[in-house]
Formats: structure tokens, sequence, C-alpha cells
């Protein structure tokens, strides 16, 4: 005789403890199966882009409003000088503007003066681009001798020759002496002179080191205007130059652009380079220090009209260092961007240090003043970042927290209500959308890395949450800042641990609820947000709390359901896959908020949702969206465990019933056990089990208990368990061979699922009447057995033996003991029967 307490028990949700005393897992399976149930699905599917770009082909963004991902550089595209210092300020304009040719071989401060020399007659060459007309002066030149003639000249010439160098002044003003340039930049020979003046400068003779002291540090200060370097300094900097560097830079000269190199010469340059690089550094004169860095700079400029990516990494990396700044770094931003483009060319980042370089540049670079050279820095890294094994690298080198900490500076910039920066403000629509822009790459980038198990532990804090959030709040008109964010927390909220952390983030749920109903038809967005829901109210009965008691939060979801059902499928015969997607993961959201006692009386009372839910199960095909109706199901099975009076559910539980029943005549199985749970719940209301008995479903029932499936003969079991409570529904539940076959179930499942075992007695105490005799002894010798625990074998893990002993304990051995005395003791004449499962 089942007591009323047990009875009081089983209508309990599984979510809701039990007194004082915590429950315990296997109580919570046992009260999930029997009643509520938590809906999974899977993660919506997105597509890789195979095109490497900065915007993928579903940007919202027009080609005329956005960056371009295709562009052609070259050397003309690079300033060599390259002195100004990176700052947001701009300068008042001087009256007098002295019209002065300034050198481009020395980098001179900005308060130093330059010695102006006079130009080469009718000669003048285009800069930049051709924005603007230089002239050239006589020590300027195009391209540095070959070393081996600087070996040659260095091992014949004397200290005779050397003492031409008093004469040097002259000789720079006779114009006789000057090389001669054509307009392709191939340097002649002036006729009538065959042999140049030596020139410190140029490279085509060096002088000694006493003349270096002598010569080079009366001159220094006066030349390049570095009043603070001493005489020493300056010496010590000239030897390094024409002994260290310059050497190299003749190797450089030696290439000329303009055909096709070979892998043995592109190797040769890039030693060269990596050779240079590591030469500045260990006399610290990389970043601004080197006087002659726009000579340096020019060089390796010229080099990039080479075409190689794998020299131009490694020329990107050298000239970073080097700290340019302004149009010279945006172009090596775009020109690593380009390289990055190209997936074969994967293997060049992972063997290159310039990934820290690239870091370094977003953790130092003013946002304000150099937003597009940001904005290809991290487009380069997100295209990096898709690659499995760049991304472990990205993240060993705390890529994420680089990320997060550009966000914040660029929410610092743009949000409103942010303390205002006493620097400067990111103000103007241009640069609003620059910010827009560089926040595309930004979330896409980590929406990869959240792709790495590794990397979950991070995004678990808080804080990295609360950023996403704040991003896709301020940015809620920008669709694709919107959606990479919402892929982010599609991923990561099938995790538990991000999960909670989430859900423990208050404001994503206004956050989510808005922008469902801001971008209702950005069907992408919807989908994912939705399921990102679906995944909150799956583990935290708080998180389906703070959705139910958003303001029209109900009245939003159901309109999403109303308009993507009748819009795609009323009215449409054929819908599309996307748009299913959307209501798979729309009546899940509604399923697992059900489980909260609140939402799910009145979810169970509003007529709109019920409606819309049988119309799907009444509409669609099961062969044609199987997880819809199965979704569909399961959520009207989570509806039927309420059943007060206000339940629309229990109003209509007849025509529910007749959808049930054609869904049983299904041949997929999920579906037909989904009907069979609704079909559990409702018989416990006598029109349902009249219902049953009248169309002949107890036979079907009845033949589910003979599935292997334990899932599909729990739910069998409990249907049978309802309708035995009629007296007048036994005897033809027994002519069905119930009883034969509910011990069958108990043979086969009862040592691996105690659970299944202790339903299937509460079924055959309710079949069984007085005077029953016929295999009661083999029900009494498995109850025997399965009763005594020394004769049970037990798994060998632990945990796993932890939780079936439990099992054992609570959901089997109670029912199975009464059981055992009612069949011992036939004398009992009036058998109260022990109510169906809710």
């Amino acid at each position: 005789m089942a007591s009323v307490e047990h009875k009081q028990d089983k209508q309990d949700p599984f979510y809701l403890s039990r007194g004082a005393r915590r429950q315990t897992s296997a109580e919570i399976v046992t009260e999930a199966r029997r009643s509520l149930r938590i809906i999974g699905t899977q993660r919506p599917f997105t597509p890789r882009d195979e095109l490497r770009q900065l915007f993928g082909d579903a940007s919202t963004r027009t080609r005329d409003r956005r960056p371009p991902s295709s562009f052609s550089l070259h050397a003309r595209n690079f300033e060599a000088s390259d002195s100004r210092p990176s700052s947001g300020a701009r300068l008042s304009p001087l009256e007098h503007k002295p019209k002065l040719p300034l050198s481009l071989d020395e980098d001179c401060s900005e308060g130093g003066t330059a010695v102006p020399k006079p130009p080469v007659a009718g000669q003048d060459r285009r800069g930049s681009g051709g924005a603007r007309t230089r002239l050239i002066r006589a020590r300027s030149l195009t391209r540095l001798p070959p070393m081996t003639q600087l070996s040659k000249e260095l091992q014949t010439k004397d200290c005779h020759e050397r003492t031409k160098l008093s004469m040097e002044p002259f000789q720079q003003a006779n114009p006789n002496n000057l090389q001669h340039f054509d307009p392709r930049g191939k340097r002649t020979e002036a006729p009538q002179e065959r042999e140049e003046p030596p020139n410190k400068h140029s490279g085509m003779l060096q002088p000694s080191r006493a003349d270096l002291h002598t010569k080079e540090t009366d001159t220094a200060e006066a030349e390049c205007g570095h009043g603070d370097m001493t005489g020493r300094d300056a010496t010590d900097e000239s030897v390094f130059w024409n002994f260290e560097v310059l050497p190299v830079l003749q190797e450089l000269e030696a290439v000329i652009p303009g055909g096709s190199v070979s892998e043995e010469t592109v190797k040769h340059l890039c030693d060269a380079c990596t050779a240079l690089h590591n030469v500045l550094a260990e006399r610290g004169m990389l970043g601004r220090q080197l006087k002659k860095r726009s000579t340096l700079l020019r060089a390796l400029f010229r080099l990039i009209d080479l075409g190689s990516d794998q020299l131009n990494l490694t020329l990107a990396k050298l000239i970073l260092a080097l700290n340019i700044s302004g149009n010279n770094l945006l172009n090596i931003c775009k020109l690593i961007f380009k390289i990055s483009r190209s997936s074969n060319n994967d293997i060049l980042f992972q063997n290159n240090s310039i990934i820290d370089l690239l870091l370094s540049l977003l953790q130092c670079e003013d946002v304000y003043s150099s937003g597009e050279s940001v904005l290809y820095t991290v487009g380069s890294l997100k295209l990096l970042s898709g690659n499995c094994a760049l991304s472990r690298l990205l993240l060993a080198k705390d890529f994420i927290s680089v990320l997060l900490q550009l966000a914040q500076r660029l929410i610092q910039l743009t949000d409103p209500d942010a303390p205002p920066d006493t620097d400067h403000t990111l103000g103007g629509r241009d640069q609003n959308a620059i910010a827009g822009h560089i926040l595309v790459q930004l979330t896409a980038a980590l929406r990869n890395m959240a792709d790495l198990s590794e990397s979950r532990p991070l995004f678990s804090s808080n804080e990295v949450f609360s950023t996403l959030c704040k991003i896709m709040d301020l940015y809620q008109d920008d669709q694709d800042v919107c959606l990479n964010v919402a892929r982010i927390f599609s991923k990561l909220s099938s995790y538990a641990g991000c999960c909670y952390a989430l859900a423990e983030t208050p404001c994503c749920y206004r956050l989510f609820l808005d922008l469902l109903s801001k971008h209702s038809r950005k069907q992408d967005l919807v989908v994912r947000l939705l399921f990102t829901l679906g995944n909150l109210a799956a583990r935290s009965n708080e998180a389906r709390e703070r959705v139910y008691e958003r303001e029209g939060a109900v009245d939003i979801l159901l309109g999403l359901f109303q308009s993507y059902h009748r819009a795609a499928f009323l009215a449409s015969k054929n819908p599309q896959h996307e748009e299913e997607d959307v209501l798979v993961k729309l009546i899940r959201v509604l399923a697992n908020l059900s489980i909260h006692p609140t939402v799910g009386r009145a979810l169970a009372a509003n007529a709109l949702c019920v409606q819309l839910l049988l119309e799907v199960m009444e509409v669609r095909s099961v062969e044609e969206s199987t997880e819809l109706v199965v979704n569909a199901s399961a959520t009207v099975n989570n509806l039927s465990y309420y059943q007060e009076e206000n339940s629309v559910v229990r109003a209509q539980c007849t025509h529910i019933s007749k959808l049930l029943l054609g869904l049983l005549l299904s041949s997929n199985m999920d579906v037909v056990l989904e009907a069979t749970r609704v079909f559990g719940n409702l018989s416990q209301i006598k029109d349902v089990r009249h219902f049953i008995i009248e169309n002949k479903v107890h036979q079907f029932v009845v033949a589910m208990l003979d599935s292997k499936n334990p899932d599909v003969c729990f739910s069998a079991c409990g249907v049978l368990m309802n309708l035995s409570v009629d007296p007048e529904n036994r005897a033809m539940l027994r002519k069905e061979g119930a009883i034969h076959k509910l011990m069958d179930c108990l043979r086969d499942f009862g040592p691996r699922d105690w659970q299944l075992a202790g339903l299937v007695c509460q079924a055959l105490w309710n079949c069984t009447e007085e005077g029953e005799t016929q295999n009661m002894q083999e029900l009494l010798e498995i109850l025997s057995l399965y009763s005594d625990q020394t004769f049970l074998q037990w798994p060998s893990s632990e945990d796993v033996r932890e939780y079936q002993e439990s099992c054992w304990e609570l959901d089997f051995l109670p029912v199975a003991q009464k059981l055992k005395k009612r069949i011992q003791s036939m004398s009992v004449t009036v058998l109260e029967p022990i109510s169906g499962p809710s």
C-alpha cells in the first residue's frame, strides 16, 4: 500500500528540495525522468568563411562603407621620412614656412636644424605616391653600392685618399661630381667623371676610425640637430653604422626589384634582415634611436616590391621594431594582413616572432589616432586565430586579455555614460565607424578562441561576459558585432562552467530580449540568442526566473513564435531550414523555462502558447521536421505537469490525446517516446484514460514493454500504472499480457536501472488483484533476489556504484518489499492502488 507521503513526493518538481534535506543525484534524475524534462538541441552551425577577409559575405556592411580586404602595396606607398611622433595632437600652422629641402639620409629631431644643400639642376623626383616633389641633393643615393665594391675600395685606399675628406664641401658643390638619375630610377655616372670623390654618407668610401672621431664628432650636432648626444656617442654610432649596418644594407641594395627572385635569394635577404634586427637590438638602436633611420627604412621599403610573402613578413618585423607611425604604420599593418589572408602563410607566422609585435601594437597604439592600423592588426590576428596551432600560440601569449583590454578602451571612448577621457574622446561619425569595424574583428577573434577548451577558464570570468554584454549593448544597431558576440555566447554556454558564469551576469537577460525584439527578422542572430537562453534555462533555475521576470519577456517569445511559425509554415509550403531552426530553439526555451513552477503554470494557462505548440504538432510532418515536433511534444509534456483549474492543457486534454495518437503511429522512436511521456502525465485525467482504452492505445503501450530501450519501457510503465488505477482496466491489461511483460522488464533491466525496476513494481502492484496466482511465485523469487544487497553485483567505479546503490535504496527497495509482502499475504481483501507518475 503506497503512503500519502510518497504520493506527494512524486508530485513535486525534481528541482525542489525535500524539506531541509538536500536531494541526492539519484532522486533528481528520478524526478526529472518521471515529470519535467530539460530539452537539448544542437548548437547552430556556423560555416567557416573560406575567403579570409575583414568582413564575411554575410556582413550587413556595404562594400563602400567598410575598409577593403584586397589592395596592392608597393614601395612607393611608403615614406622614408618617418620622424614625426605618433600623437593625436595637431600643431598650429606656422605663419612663416621656410622652404628648405630636408635630408632623407638623416632622422632629424623636431627641434633640430638641417643644413641646406644646393639642389641638382634639372633633377626632381616624385615623392611617395606622387603627392609631392622632392629635390634630390648631392649626398642622396637611390641605391647603395654593392658590398664587393666597398670591400675592394677599403682594401686599396690608403691614408693619402682619406685626406681628400677636407675637400668634400667643394667637391659636393661641383655638379660634375654628382651622380645622375634617369626617370626609371637607374643610377648612371656623370659624363667625363668615372670616379666620384669619397663621401662619408654615400658609403662609397669609408673613413678611418680616427677620421670619424675628428670629423664626425665636430659635425654631428650641426648636421642632424642631435644636441643631446656627446661627441663620443656620435662617433660610436657612426662607427657602428659604417661597420655593422652599412654592409648589410649594401647586401639588400644589391637586389634590384622588378623581376622574379629565387628562393635562395629570398632566404639570403631574410637572413640579412634578421641579422640586422639582432645587431640593432644588441646596440639598443631599435625604435627611433638611430640617426640614419630614414636611410635604413628606405632600403627596407624598397624590397617590398620583390613580392615575397616570407621576405615581406621579415621586413615588417624589422620595420615595426623601428617604431614607424602614420601612413607607414598603416601600410605595414595592411601588408601583414595581406600576408595573413593566405592559409599557406600560417607557417610563416609560427616561425616568426612578429605576433609579439602585433600584440604589443594593440596594447600601445593609440586607437584614436591610429584606428585603421589597429583595425588591420586585429584583422590579421583574427585570421590567424582560425588556425588551431596559431590559436594555441596566441592563447599562450595572453591574446584574450589583450583583446579584452582593447575592447575596454573602445568602450571607454564610445560609451556616453563612461567617465570622460581627459586626453581625447572618440567622437564623430567616422571615428565611431572605425571603432565598430575594430570590434567586428575583435569579437570574431574571440569567437575563434572560444573553440579551444583551454580558453574556457578565461572566459568563465564574469568580467569577460560583462564586457561582451557591454559591447553588444553599445552596438545594438551593429548587427555584425551583435552576431559575433552571440556566437561567442552560443559556443560557451554549451559548457557548464561558462554557462553558470553567464547566468550570473544580470544584464544579459534584458539585453538578449531587447535584441530579440529589435532584430526579430535577423535569423542568424535570433537563433543564437535563443540557443543561449535555452542553455541558461536548462541549467539555472535562477535564469528561468530572471527571464520570466523581465517585462514583456513572454510576449516577445510568443511574438517570435507566432511570426516564424505562421509566416513560414502556414503561408508557405516550402519553409526554410533557418526559420525552422529558430522555432526549434524557441520551443526549447519555453520547455526549459516551464520547469520553474511559476513560469510553467503561467505558460500552461497561456492560450496562445498552447495553441502554437499544438499547431506545430498538428501541421508539421514528423518525417520533415522531427526535432521540431519532438520539442513541441516535450514542451506540452512539461506543461501537462501543471494541472491547475486554469490550465489550457488540461482543458484541451482530449484534443491533445488525438494528436498524440497520431504521433504514436510514427516510425520515429523519439516521437513515439515523447508522445508516450505526455500520455504518462495526461493519463492522470479520467477522460484521457477513457480515451486510451476506447482507442486501444493501451495495446500499443503494452507492446512497448518489449522495447530494448529502458526509457521507452519507463514511459510505458508510467501510462500502465495510471491506467491500472481504475479497477475496470486491470483485467483488460492482464488480458494483453501486461503482467508477464512487466516481469520481463524487471528481470532484464532491474540490475542496470533501479529507477525503472521501482516503477515496474508500482505497475505490478496496481495490475495484480486478490487471488492472483499466475506468475506470482516467479515474481516473488525475483523480488527476493533483488532485495538482498549481498547477492547483487555492483560496478567497480566508486561513483557509479554510489549512484546505483542510492537508486536501489530509494526507488526500488521500498516498493519491492511492499510488493513481496503483498504476494506472501494473499489474505488482503482490499488493495489500494498506487497513483501514476506526475
